[in-house]
């Protein structure tokens, strides 16, 4: 470890680490809730505990976007983190905001109240005081790591980060915008959640997994920052115009399904590209780094997000076929796939690469870490293919024969069992990769050789 500063990035990754826990655990149990429809109905009902399960998972992956910033910004810009104050106090705003939305769920406290109780909007459906909470949060993370680059070196790597990180807390000021047309209040909406994970979010992973190509394949610089340029590129021209694909059926001019049909369907370019990337940065490093498991994550990573994200994502975005498939299981299929290969694998790629050289144990028990890649993934993919089939079936049903919902449902039975056994191997996988990061390796001590405590 070069900097001291970089030791933030340790706390960011613990919480983050036990939000995953937690969002793993709660879709086991939406798992369950599937097969067994009355499981928990009172103590747990279904819409809180999907909304545990999706804020937790955006809250835990936002956690670790900023933990990877605390640790490559100051490689990158050769100098300390501007405030190592600052940083500490907005992970504290963030775990108390974090505390406050679990036992406003959880309780349905103040319900109705405009300050503090929940407002029921998808995905930001945070009580209004804890997104105050987290724009102050936002605004202390984007002025040390602003002051740290402005003051530092500047490379391609932290130029793109901080474009997508101040994009990113930009566009959650949506979420105070509330109007009364429902048609209006999407078409914002959609703002916040598709120019996050289709936008923002995908320069912030262009940037880290460049951090890590250059660090895992000893590849020269240049080479990497003009695939950086050139997916960016891509990323935000198919993105942002591939919001289109949400407007089809809310209430907006007709030219919306043209427009998102041609451009999200060209989204599927920045994820071949980061693919590409990853593999030919591999390929032409030819380095034997020690750290098998970053690099087997950081590949996965560019591998999953390419077919969850572009191939499942192409699957339903052209409005001919989204007019029959959306909002059924196909949905979940593709949300699945694309936000573990994305952004879940990205994360513990940094995670798997800092973790040992923050806490002075590298290298450490890969076996464990890689093993929990090939469990997780499959359970994933499996659960992508289960979720598939079963929206196929509820298209042909509902959609096209024109079956009840419920009806419907009860024939998909088996392949929510699918799914549940699926989300058991992805717990199992996150256990085991936490335990990889955390636990410390048991020495091995050849015969004839005293250990160091003799």
């Amino acid at each position: 470890m070069k900097y001291q500063t970089q030791k933030i990035a340790l706390a960011y990754f613990a919480v983050a680490m036990a939000l995953f826990a937690v969002q793993v655990s709660m879709g086991l149990v939406l798992g369950y809730i599937y097969i067994q429809p009355n499981f928990l109905s009172e103590l747990l009902p279904f819409n809180v505990g999907r909304m545990l399960h999706t804020n937790s998972l955006v809250v835990w992956l936002l956690l670790g976007f900023f933990g990877a910033a605390y640790y490559l910004v100051p490689e990158e810009s050769e100098r300390e983190i501007h405030s190592p104050m600052l940083a500490y106090l907005q992970l504290a705003i963030f775990v108390i905001g974090t505390a406050g939305v679990v036992v406003t769920y959880l309780f349905n406290l103040f319900d109705g109240n405009w300050l503090l109780g929940n407002e029921g909007r998808e995905f930001i459906e945070q009580p209004r005081w804890v997104k105050v909470g987290i724009v102050v949060a936002a605004l202390i993370f984007l002025y040390n790591i602003s002051m740290t680059v402005l003051a530092g070196k500047k490379t391609a790597i932290t130029n793109i980060l901080l474009l997508g990180l101040w994009g990113l807390a930009l566009l959650f000021l949506f979420a105070f915008y509330n109007p009364s047309n429902l048609a209006l209040d999407k078409q914002y909406w959609w703002f916040i959640v598709h120019l996050w994970v289709e936008g923002t979010w995908e320069l912030v992973m262009a940037s880290i997994l460049a951090f890590l190509m250059l660090k895992l394949t000893g590849v020269d610089r240049e080479v990497v920052e003009k695939w950086l340029y050139v997916i960016v590129a891509t990323a935000l021209f198919s993105g942002i115009l591939g919001t289109g694909h949400h407007y089809y059926w809310i209430g907006t001019p007709g030219y919306w399904q043209w427009i998102g049909s041609i451009f999200s369907s060209l989204e599927v370019v920045p994820f071949f590209g980061m693919m590409a990337f990853a593999f030919v940065m591999v390929w032409k490093g030819r380095r034997d780094h020690p750290n098998k498991a970053a690099l087997l994550w950081s590949l996965g990573c560019a591998v999953l997000a390419f077919f969850g994200a572009g191939v499942w994502g192409f699957l339903h975005t052209l409005h001919g076929v989204n007019y029959y498939t959306h909002g059924t299981q196909i949905t979940a299929a593709h949300g699945h796939l694309a936000f573990y290969g994305a952004y879940v694998c990205l994360n513990l790629a940094i995670i798997s690469y800092a973790m040992p050289i923050l806490r002075g144990r590298d290298p450490y028990n890969q076996v464990l870490n890689m093993a929990s890649f090939w469990l997780m993934s499959g359970g994933v993919v499996f659960m992508t293919f289960t979720l598939t089939f079963a929206g196929t079936v509820q298209t042909h049903l509902q959609r096209v024969m024109g079956e009840g919902y419920m009806d419907v449902q009860d024939q998909l039975w088996i392949f929510y069992a699918m799914r549940f056994g699926s989300g058991i191997a992805v717990v199992l996988g996150a256990i085991l990769f936490i335990y990889a990061v955390t636990m410390p390796r048991r020495e091995v001590i050849e015969p004839g050789l005293q250990s160091p405590a003799e």
